[in-house]
Protein backbone atom coordinates (compact mmCIF):
# COMPACT_ATOMS: atom_id res chain seq x y z
CA UNK A 1 0.00 0.00 0.00
CA UNK A 2 1.03 3.45 -0.90
CA UNK A 3 0.54 6.59 0.47
CA UNK A 4 -1.12 8.42 -2.76
CA UNK A 5 -3.35 5.22 -3.48
CA UNK A 6 -4.95 5.59 0.50
CA UNK A 7 -4.74 9.83 -0.46
CA UNK A 8 -4.77 11.08 -3.49
CA UNK A 9 -2.29 13.92 -3.41
CA UNK A 10 -4.92 16.54 -5.44
CA UNK A 11 -7.40 15.67 -2.84
CA UNK A 12 -9.13 18.40 -0.96
CA UNK A 13 -8.28 16.48 2.95
CA UNK A 14 -4.69 17.69 2.15
CA UNK A 15 -4.95 21.17 1.76
CA UNK A 16 -6.97 20.43 5.22
CA UNK A 17 -4.21 18.94 6.73
CA UNK A 18 -1.10 21.19 5.09
CA UNK A 19 -2.38 24.16 6.50
CA UNK A 20 -3.16 22.65 10.11
CA UNK A 21 0.50 21.21 10.61
CA UNK A 22 1.71 24.30 8.96
CA UNK A 23 -0.49 27.05 11.26
CA UNK A 24 0.40 25.35 14.32
CA UNK A 25 4.06 24.68 13.87
CA UNK A 26 4.59 28.44 13.19
CA UNK A 27 2.98 29.37 16.12
CA UNK A 28 5.21 27.30 18.01
CA UNK A 29 8.27 27.72 16.02
CA UNK A 30 7.77 32.37 17.11
CA UNK A 31 6.76 30.92 21.00
CA UNK A 32 10.04 29.07 20.84
CA UNK A 33 12.35 31.69 19.22
CA UNK A 34 11.28 34.55 21.64
CA UNK A 35 12.31 32.12 24.47
CA UNK A 36 15.89 31.87 22.34
CA UNK A 37 15.88 35.36 22.02
CA UNK A 38 15.22 35.82 25.84
CA UNK A 39 18.03 33.98 26.46
CA UNK A 40 16.15 31.74 29.08
CA UNK A 41 18.60 29.38 31.02
CA UNK A 42 17.82 25.40 30.17
CA UNK A 43 15.78 24.29 33.21
CA UNK A 44 14.83 27.83 34.67
CA UNK A 45 11.93 27.09 37.18
CA UNK A 46 12.10 31.28 38.61
CA UNK A 47 8.64 32.23 36.35
CA UNK A 48 9.66 33.81 33.85
CA UNK A 49 6.55 34.43 31.45
CA UNK A 50 6.46 34.91 27.88
CA UNK A 51 3.39 35.61 25.74
CA UNK A 52 1.82 35.62 29.20
CA UNK A 53 3.10 31.39 29.20
CA UNK A 54 5.68 30.33 32.03
CA UNK A 55 8.85 29.11 29.95
CA UNK A 56 12.30 27.83 29.56
CA UNK A 57 15.38 27.05 27.41
CA UNK A 58 14.50 23.49 26.92
CA UNK A 59 10.22 24.87 26.70
CA UNK A 60 12.02 26.50 23.84
CA UNK A 61 14.00 23.89 22.46
CA UNK A 62 10.71 21.29 22.67
CA UNK A 63 8.51 23.97 21.39
CA UNK A 64 11.05 24.87 18.12
CA UNK A 65 11.52 21.23 17.26
CA UNK A 66 8.00 19.87 17.61
CA UNK A 67 6.77 23.27 15.32
CA UNK A 68 9.49 22.79 12.75
CA UNK A 69 8.15 18.94 12.72
CA UNK A 70 4.68 20.49 11.89
CA UNK A 71 6.01 22.89 9.44
CA UNK A 72 7.60 19.70 7.43
CA UNK A 73 4.74 17.52 8.02
CA UNK A 74 2.57 20.32 6.51
CA UNK A 75 5.20 20.87 3.33
CA UNK A 76 5.12 16.50 3.00
CA UNK A 77 1.30 16.84 3.34
CA UNK A 78 -1.16 13.37 2.50
CA UNK A 79 -1.07 11.06 5.22
CA UNK A 80 2.22 11.96 6.88
CA UNK A 81 0.79 15.63 7.74
CA UNK A 82 -2.86 13.91 9.42
CA UNK A 83 -0.87 11.02 10.94
CA UNK A 84 2.17 13.87 12.55
CA UNK A 85 -0.69 15.89 13.40
CA UNK A 86 -3.14 13.41 15.17
CA UNK A 87 0.53 12.07 17.05
CA UNK A 88 1.45 15.53 17.90
CA UNK A 89 -2.16 16.42 18.80
CA UNK A 90 -2.24 13.29 21.37
CA UNK A 91 1.15 13.94 23.20
CA UNK A 92 0.18 17.95 23.58
CA UNK A 93 -3.18 16.56 25.64
CA UNK A 94 -0.78 14.24 27.89
CA UNK A 95 1.32 17.05 28.68
CA UNK A 96 -1.50 18.72 29.69
CA UNK A 97 -2.67 16.41 32.09
CA UNK A 98 0.97 15.43 33.30
CA UNK A 99 1.90 18.74 34.02
CA UNK A 100 -1.46 19.09 35.88
CA UNK A 101 -0.19 16.71 38.57
CA UNK A 102 3.09 18.36 38.77
CA UNK A 103 2.16 21.89 38.71
CA UNK A 104 4.34 23.38 41.63
CA UNK A 105 6.45 20.70 42.18
CA UNK A 106 10.01 20.01 41.76
CA UNK A 107 9.25 17.33 38.80
CA UNK A 108 7.86 20.67 36.92
CA UNK A 109 11.37 20.85 34.96
CA UNK A 110 9.37 22.81 31.61
CA UNK A 111 7.79 25.39 34.16
CA UNK A 112 4.47 24.94 33.40
CA UNK A 113 1.91 27.42 35.01
CA UNK A 114 -1.23 26.79 34.61
CA UNK A 115 -1.99 29.08 30.76
CA UNK A 116 0.63 26.34 29.56
CA UNK A 117 -1.46 23.45 30.58
CA UNK A 118 -4.61 25.13 29.26
CA UNK A 119 -2.42 25.98 26.20
CA UNK A 120 -1.80 22.28 25.56
CA UNK A 121 -5.18 21.29 25.67
CA UNK A 122 -6.44 24.12 23.61
CA UNK A 123 -3.26 23.26 20.99
CA UNK A 124 -3.80 19.49 21.77
CA UNK A 125 -7.19 19.71 20.32
CA UNK A 126 -6.73 21.61 17.83
CA UNK A 127 -3.65 20.04 16.50
CA UNK A 128 -5.95 16.50 16.82
CA UNK A 129 -8.56 17.95 15.09
CA UNK A 130 -6.70 19.19 12.21
CA UNK A 131 -5.54 15.79 11.77
CA UNK A 132 -9.12 13.50 12.50
CA UNK A 133 -10.43 15.94 10.05
CA UNK A 134 -12.18 13.73 7.57
CA UNK A 135 -10.37 10.88 8.24
CA UNK A 136 -12.45 9.51 11.66
CA UNK A 137 -15.98 9.55 11.88
CA UNK A 138 -19.02 7.56 11.41
CA UNK A 139 -20.82 9.27 8.45
CA UNK A 140 -17.83 9.97 5.99
CA UNK A 141 -19.12 10.29 2.41
CA UNK A 142 -18.47 7.42 0.24
CA UNK A 143 -15.72 9.78 -2.01
CA UNK A 144 -13.48 10.01 0.91
CA UNK A 145 -10.27 7.80 0.15
CA UNK A 146 -10.55 6.56 4.01
CA UNK A 147 -13.97 5.29 3.73
CA UNK A 148 -13.16 3.24 0.27
CA UNK A 149 -10.25 2.22 1.96
CA UNK A 150 -12.27 0.90 4.77
CA UNK A 151 -15.07 -0.02 2.23
CA UNK A 152 -13.34 -1.73 -0.44
CA UNK A 153 -15.52 -4.05 -1.93
CA UNK A 154 -18.81 -1.41 -1.69
CA UNK A 155 -16.31 1.08 -2.97
CA UNK A 156 -15.41 -1.17 -5.76
CA UNK A 157 -19.05 -1.94 -6.96
CA UNK A 158 -20.08 1.43 -6.30
CA UNK A 159 -17.05 2.78 -9.13
CA UNK A 160 -18.09 -0.10 -11.20
CA UNK A 161 -21.41 1.61 -11.25
CA UNK A 162 -20.59 4.71 -11.96
CA UNK A 163 -18.25 3.94 -14.70
CA UNK A 164 -21.20 2.07 -16.40
CA UNK A 165 -23.77 4.81 -15.79
CA UNK A 166 -21.30 7.12 -17.69
CA UNK A 167 -21.18 4.70 -20.53
CA UNK A 168 -24.74 4.43 -20.58
CA UNK A 169 -24.18 0.90 -20.66
CA UNK A 170 -26.95 -2.07 -18.74
CA UNK A 171 -26.99 -2.05 -15.28
CA UNK A 172 -25.86 -5.13 -13.87
CA UNK A 173 -27.89 -8.07 -12.73
CA UNK A 174 -29.60 -8.26 -9.54
CA UNK A 175 -29.62 -11.82 -7.39
CA UNK A 176 -32.27 -13.82 -8.58
CA UNK A 177 -32.11 -12.38 -12.25
CA UNK A 178 -30.39 -14.10 -15.20
CA UNK A 179 -29.95 -11.67 -17.28
CA UNK A 180 -28.20 -8.28 -17.15
CA UNK A 181 -31.35 -5.05 -17.23
CA UNK A 182 -31.66 -1.85 -19.20
CA UNK A 183 -31.04 1.23 -17.67
CA UNK A 184 -34.08 2.74 -16.28
CA UNK A 185 -36.40 -0.95 -16.28
CA UNK A 186 -37.57 -2.43 -13.88
CA UNK A 187 -36.83 -5.79 -12.25
CA UNK A 188 -39.80 -7.16 -11.45
CA UNK A 189 -41.66 -9.37 -13.92
CA UNK A 190 -44.86 -8.06 -15.42
CA UNK A 191 -48.35 -9.31 -15.27
CA UNK A 192 -49.98 -10.32 -18.94
CA UNK A 193 -53.65 -10.85 -19.46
Amino acid sequence: MKLRDELPVDHGLSTVYRYGAGLCGVVLLIFGALGFADELSPFSTDGHRLAGMSTNGVLSLISVVVGLALIAGGFIGGNIASTLNMVVGTLFLLSGFVHLFILDRPANILDFGMTNVIFSFVMGLIILTFGMYGRVSSKLSHDNPYWRRRHPRQAARESLAARRRARGTAAPALPGETAPREPGKSSRPTARG
